[in-house]
């Protein structure tokens, strides 16, 4: 599973060839989410909440990029990486 960025310890990893919806996976310690790509929710798994709001308003900033990335992947192509949270 690549990893597309890595910021406060905290992995964005994506799948190739995943399931609907489009989401990316975020692991932080112990702590694994998956994110909805189009409505940055958690759709499953747990998170820090401090962790979590990093993770959010990083999503938020690369909403388009995290689209293109997971396009890419349902076509078993490897993704981009995408810049941390400064």
């Amino acid at each position: 599973m690549p990893t597309i960025s890595i910021f406060y310890g905290i992995l964005i990893q994506m799948y190739w060839q995943e399931h609907a919806p489009p989401h990316f996976h975020a692991l932080y310690a112990e702590y694994e989410v998956l994110i909805s790509i189009e409505t940055l929710e958690v759709l499953q798994g747990n998170m820090p909440r401090r962790a979590l709001a990093l993770i959010v308003e990083w999503a938020e900033k690369h909403q388009a990029e995290l689209l293109e990335d997971w396009n890419l992947c349902t076509q078993n192509q490897s993704p981009n990486k995408i810049q941390p949270l400064d």
